[in-house]
């Protein structure tokens, strides 16, 4: 459902929670009070609530909307090309949903979302955003800061100190294969398939998986790798 919105603010207060809720978002971020406003004011804003193990967008759906998670948590898949593992993660709210998504020569998502907790969102049709790009400068700014941050930092990765060890390998397949490099991952893949993304053997593979949950830092299952910290990887 969609509604237009009026929310007055109060000097002595200060702005009220649907505001507060938007400056969350790097998108809404820099705007002042009136731009805000008059934002809020004459925008069609969807809210969603969705409750734990819904599927949100799957993989190849077309992005018409923007979602902004304000409340829980989300489970996020994303498959390789030749099917052959996948990695699940948690991530928790605030999070834009793949802004990138909604242009470009394939306007569609790349990972599949689902709710793993009750979940409250805030949704922006495509041509809403058109135009808030055309009305208020700053949020089209915004919008152009997040494409080119990502640009540069996918430009970077062929860049980097090449791992030096099968540890190195192992960890930096992890973290290429996240939408985000901390918190709870799923590693759905079997020990022979990673060997041979990480160019070794799958005897080495093991043992270092297997030093890896001996110092608590992952969990080994029948073609599962389970890592409940990936930041701690890298201390």
């Amino acid at each position: 459902m969609s509604e237009r919105l009026i929310l007055p603010t109060d000097s002595k207060i200060g702005l009220t929670p649907f505001y507060e809720q938007l400056l969350q978002f790097s998108l809404f971020q820099g705007l002042s009070r009136t731009e805000l406003q008059q934002m809020v004011g004459n925008t069609r804003f969807g809210f969603q609530k969705l409750p734990a193990g819904r599927q949100i967008v799957r993989e190849g759906d077309t992005c018409t909307q923007l979602y902004f998670l304000v409340k829980g948590t989300l489970e996020v898949e994303t498959v390789g090309d030749d099917h052959t593992y996948r990695m699940i993660e948690q991530l928790q709210a605030p999070l834009q949903l793949q802004p990138e998504a909604l242009f470009g020569m394939s306007p569609r998502y790349s990972h599949t979302f689902r709710t793993r907790t009750d979940c409250q969102f805030i949704v922006l049709s495509k041509d809403e955003v058109l135009r808030l790009f055309d009305e208020i400068f700053i949020f089209r700014l915004n919008y152009i800061n997040i494409l080119a941050a990502q640009s540069q930092q996918q430009g970077h990765r062929a860049w980097r100190r090449a791992p030096q060890t099968l540890d190195e390998r192992v960890a930096r397949f992890f973290i290429d294969h996240c939408m985000y490099p901390a918190g709870h991952k799923e590693l759905h893949i079997l020990m022979r398939q990673l060997a041979i993304e990480v160019g070794d053997s799958r005897l080495d593979v093991s043992r270092v998986l297997n030093s890896l949950e001996q110092r608590g830092l992952l969990e080994l299952h029948r073609g599962l790798i389970v890592i409940p910290s990936l930041e701690q990887l890298f201390m």
